[in-house]
């Protein structure tokens, strides 16, 4: 059973988000866009107690921010890469920042997260293509494992098939290792079950999926491209990878789906299922979050 702080938070999310169904794709479009370009992600104050933070820039017309943080006391000897979730439309929320800063503490790496562009202004081809050469140089200098939550994990994985493709041609090297939690990794929304775990989730709605998912690629040819959703891809010859989700997520139909495609093309993957538990339990203020940290930890030192 979910522990007494999942079910307070499973009780509350759907009276302080109450599930509002889009009816005007366009002026929400509008209104993203005119919102997006007054806030930024940006490192908490609190990072830079413990970690000296720069930023770099990358990608064409001025680029986008990517905040890399050094621990200020002890050595790192790998680099944790996170990619922040929320539709592809929102700035990382603090729990994104605080669960990839303890997730780097507890593996003693260096911390680098993305600001990547969001949409609907900007679509994949504004990001993947750039963190794909700049994780890809990251991955030249030493063992990264590249991560990510949500919208975030797919997008970890959409770069993954591109450094792939890069490793097999003899031009670089592979993340060590991936961390999915609750990806987004199937914009089609074609998994068998996914109006089951929709109808489960107290959180997400499978009404809005369509529009943020065409926010994302931009058209809906661009749906089905392993840059944009990334488990209709060539899955085989990716690292060893963790896929955490809860049978409470709209998104768990596609990430079982994922986890049944790697193991008939022999792509490693601990599928770790929380039975009960909501949309990226393991960055929640839920008992479980300790537990989920404490394994992926694990996993990555292994």
């Amino acid at each position: 059973m979910p522990s007494l702080s999942h079910r307070l938070i499973a009780f509350a999310l759907p009276k302080v988000n109450p599930p509002v169904v889009i009816r005007d794709p366009e002026r929400l479009r509008e209104a993203l866009v005119a919102k997006n370009r007054t806030r930024a992600t940006t490192p908490p104050a609190w990072l830079e107690k413990e970690w000296e933070v720069t930023v770099e820039r990358i990608g064409g017309g001025g680029g986008f921010p990517v905040y890399v943080a050094t621990p200020r006391r002890g050595s790192w000897t790998r680099t944790l890469v996170h990619l922040h979730g929320g539709s592809f439309t929102a700035t990382a929320h603090d729990r994104q920042w605080k669960w990839a800063a303890r997730l780097a503490r507890a593996t003693g790496s260096r911390l680098v997260f993305p600001a990547y562009p969001l949409a609907p202004e900007f679509t994949w081809r504004d990001s993947v293509p750039a963190l794909t050469a700049y994780v890809g140089g990251l991955c030249d200098e030493g063992e990264v494992v590249l991560a990510g939550d949500s919208a975030g994990g797919g997008l970890a994985l959409a770069i993954a098939l591109g450094l792939r493709d890069r490793w097999r041609a003899g031009e670089g090297e592979q993340p060590a290792k991936l961390v999915l939690i609750a990806p987004w990794a199937d914009l089609t929304r074609s998994a068998p079950g996914t109006e089951e775990s929709a109808a489960r989730d107290p959180w997400l709605s499978l009404d809005n999926h369509d529009t943020y998912a065409l926010f994302w690629a931009g058209s809906e040819a661009d749906l089905v491209l392993p840059s944009v959703s990334p488990a209709l891809g060539d899955l085989t010859d990716l690292p060893s990878t963790m896929l955490l989700c809860g049978t409470h997520d709209m998104l768990y139909a596609g990430a079982e789906a994922l986890a049944a495609r790697a193991a008939t093309v022999g792509w490693p993957v601990v599928f770790e299922v929380g039975h009960g538990l909501l949309h990226v339990y393991p960055i929640l203020p839920v008992t479980e979050a300790r537990g989920a940290l404490k394994r992926v930890a694990a996993f990555i030192r292994g």
